[in-house]
C-alpha cells in the first residue's frame, strides 16, 4: 500500500473570513525559524522510524497550508532539501504543492519545478471578484488566470483548481459561470467543495447575526450536480465526492487518505496515521517550536486505532471514491473477512433504497446516493468515534 508524506506550512498573507485551518499571517523571520524546526521534526521522525526497523519509501508528498508559496524561492528549495535528506522517496513520485493566486512568481515556480513538484493545487475558490472580496481573498480572477499561465510556462505537469460553492450572495447561474471559466483554463483536476461555516471564523459570527445569506439546500444541491455535469462534459471524471480529474491526474496522495492508508504529517497541526496509531501535532506555532527546541516530537495526542474502527473508517472513506468505491478483495485481504460479513444489513438496506450499488468486486455510491452521502457514510460507523 502506498505511503504519503504531508508537510504543513502554516503561513498565509492574511486569514480569509471562512477559514479555520491552522494558519497565521506571515511575517518575515518566522518562516526561516519554522524551517529550522521542521528540519528538527523530520530528523526526529527519521530516527524514530529507523529505531522501529522501518525504512519506508514515500510515494507521494503533499505540501499544504496555509499557503506554502508565501515562502521565498530559496526557502522552498530548503523545504524540499529537508524532505529528501531525511526520507526515502519513490521513483514514481507525486509531489503536490498548494498555492494561492498572487503568491506565484516565475522564480518560485522555477524553484518548485527544480524540486520535482509534479502537481500544483491553486486556491481559486470562485471566478467572481465581488465574491472573492466577500471571502476576504487577496486575489482577483485575473490573478487566477495569470497564475495558471505561469504554472504552464514553468512546466508544472498537473494543475488543480480548488473551487467553493454555496457562497453568500451566490446563485446557480453565478456558480455555473465560475465552473465554465475554470474549465476554460483546462485544469487537469478540479476540486469543488460546499462552503462550511466553521465556528471561530468571521463567517460564523456574521452567520449568527443573520448577516450571511446563503443559497438554500435545494440550490446547493443543484450547484453540486452542476459541478458534476460541467466537469464531466469537459472530460474530467468524478472519482471522489468532490474531485474530478482527467485520466491519470487523480491526486494519488488524497487516494491514500480515502483508502485509509498510511501517512506521516509534519508541521504545526499536521495529522498522521501510521502503524495503527493516529497522531496530531500541536497547532500553535509557539508550542510546536517549543517542543522541538526541547528535543521532542510536537504531538498533541497519540491514539491507537482498533480493528473495528479501522474497518469502519476503511468503508467510510472508501465510499468517497465514487468510481472505485470499496474494493471487496482489498477489504478481505486487509481484515481477513468479507465486507458483507460485517456490514451485510446496512449494505442491503442502502442497495434497496438505490443509494448503493454492490457487485462481486465493489461497493459504491450511486448518483442518487451522492446528495445524501454523509448519511450513508455514517451508517457504517458502529462506534461513537468519528474519523478525523
Amino acid at each position: 500500500m502506498s505511503r504519503g508524506l504531508y508537510v504543513h506550512v502554516p503561513f498565509c498573507i492574511r486569514k480569509c473570513y471562512y477559514c479555520d485551518f491552522n494558519s497565521f499571517a506571515v511575517r518575515g523571520p518566522e518562516r526561516g525559524r519554522f524551517l529550522d524546526h521542521l528540519e528538527r521534526e523530520a530528523e526526529l521522525w527519521a530516527r524514530r522510524l529507523e529505531e522501529a526497523g522501518e525504512a519506508p519509501t514515500f510515494e507521494t508528498v503533499y505540501v499544504g497550508g496555509g499557503t506554502p508559496t508565501t515562502l521565498e524561492p530559496e526557502q522552498l528549495a530548503r523545504l524540499f532539501g529537508i524532505i529528501r535528506r531525511f526520507f526515502v522517496l519513490g521513483p514514481d513520485l507525486e509531489v503536490t504543492v498548494e498555492a494561492n493566486p498572487g503568491t506565484l512568481t516565475p522564480e518560485k515556480l522555477a524553484a518548485l519545478r527544480e524540486a520535482g513538484v509534479t502537481r500544483l493545487s491553486l486556491g481559486a475558490q470562485v471566478f467572481d471578484d465581488r465574491l472573492l472580496r466577500r471571502l476576504g481573498r487577496e486575489h482577483d480572477t485575473a490573478a487566477i488566470e495569470a497564475s495558471v499561465a505561469l504554472a504552464r510556462e514553468a512546466g508544472i505537469p498537473s494543475i488543480n483548481l480548488d473551487l467553493i460553492f454555496a457562497l453568500p450572495g451566490q446563485d446557480l447561474a453565478g456558480w455555473r459561470a465560475t465552473l465554465r471559466r475554470a474549465l476554460a483554463l483546462r485544469p487537469d483536476h478540479l476540486s469543488c467543495y460546499s462552503l462550511i461555516i466553521e465556528e471561530g471564523t468571521p463567517f460564523y459570527r456574521w452567520h449568527q447575526l443573520g448577516r450571511l445569506p446563503r443559497p438554500d439546500e435545494d440550490e446547493e444541491l443543484a450547484m453540486y450536480l452542476a459541478a458534476i455535469d460541467e466537469a464531466e462534459a469537459r472530460g474530467l471524471a468524478q472519482y471522489e465526492i468532490s474531485n474530478f480529474a482527467r485520466p491519470g491526474h487523480e491526486c494519488r496522495h488524497n487516494l491514500i487518505y480515502w483508502r485509509n492508508g498510511r501517512y506521516l504529517g509534519l508541521g504545526p497541526g499536521a495529522h498522521s496515521y501510521w502503524g495503527g496509531v493516529r497522531r496530531a501535532n500541536v497547532g500553535p506555532l509557539a508550542a510546536y517550536e517549543r517542543a522541538l527546541a526541547e528535543g521532542r516530537l510536537p504531538l498533541a495526542f497519540e491514539e491507537p486505532i482498533g480493528r473495528e474502527l479501522e474497518m469502519d473508517e476503511t468503508v467510510f472513506m472508501g465510499l468517497r471514491l465514487t468510481r472505485e468505491g470499496v474494493d471487496r478483495r482489498a477489504f478481505r485481504d486487509r481484515f481477513g473477512t468479507p465486507v458483507e460479513a460485517v456490514y451485510g444489513p446496512v449494505i442491503e438496506r442502502f442497495v434497496g433504497l438505490g443509494l448503493l450499488e454492490a457487485d462481486d468486486t465493489r461497493l459504491r455510491l450511486t448518483r442518487r446516493g451522492l446528495p445524501v452521502a454523509n448519511q450513508v457514510f455514517m451508517a457504517f460507523l458502529r462506534t461513537e468515534r468519528r474519523p478525523v
